[in-house]
């Protein structure tokens, strides 16, 4: 027989898979406490047992989302056979990805209007903050110092943010992944590219 406990996250986790159904299918704004206890299968009460409103809801289902789509980026940024080359990978992952029908609603629509603009921003930068760390290639050690590596970073991750809301609005979101990600690469290949007599 299930404890109290299991029952209250199972409880917990049909409402969040529901509300991810729904807001993923109608937005926010188009779906109601209402339909999020009947889609789980519990009363509307049930719902405010556990959660105070609609809007809670939505941000714990943003930061699941938000794992969700980290888990799946380093694979191909850790592929490359260069910085450039991994940077390239996982840029065009990452648009690719954030701007799918999966994830386009919830984490680029609806987050910086539900969660405002710094909330959005602080999760991204939880999640996705450090995806710019890592090896660095010796020969761009010797021509970039650590403060200019940093400040790319910061630069790298306005791009990323802006290149994904563009995505989310075009009518060709893949195609404009891939043009945006292309772009992205030659305006960085003059920092972190590899140069003549590089080893």
């Amino acid at each position: 027989m299930a404890t109290q406990a299991e029952r209250r996250a199972a409880t917990i986790r049909a409402i969040l898979d529901a509300a991810r159904r729904l807001f993923v299918a109608h937005g926010f704004a188009n779906t109601s406490i209402d339909a999020i206890a009947e889609q789980a299968g519990v009363a509307k009460g049930a719902v405010y047992h556990h959660f105070d409103s609609k809007e809670q809801i939505f941000h714990r289902v943003f930061e699941e989302m938000t794992g969700d789509l980290a888990s799946r980026i380093p694979p191909a940024a850790r592929a490359g056979k260069d910085l450039l080359d991994r940077i390239a990978r996982g840029t065009l992952k990452y648009l690719a990805t954030i701007s799918s029908d999966e994830f386009r609603q919830v984490l680029l629509i609806d987050g910086p209007a539900v969660l405002g603009w710094q909330k959005w921003r602080e999760i991204d930068q939880r999640y996705f903050g450090a995806t710019m760390q890592g090896p660095i290639d010796p020969a761009v050690r010797a021509r970039v110092s650590d403060r200019e590596i940093e400040a790319l970073g910061h630069l790298i991750a306005g791009a990323m943010t802006e290149a994904a809301l563009v995505c989310a609005t075009s009518e060709n979101r893949q195609r404009t992944a891939r043009d945006l990600s292309a772009a992205l690469v030659r305006m960085l290949a003059q920092f972190v590219g590899p140069r003549a007599g590089d080893n």
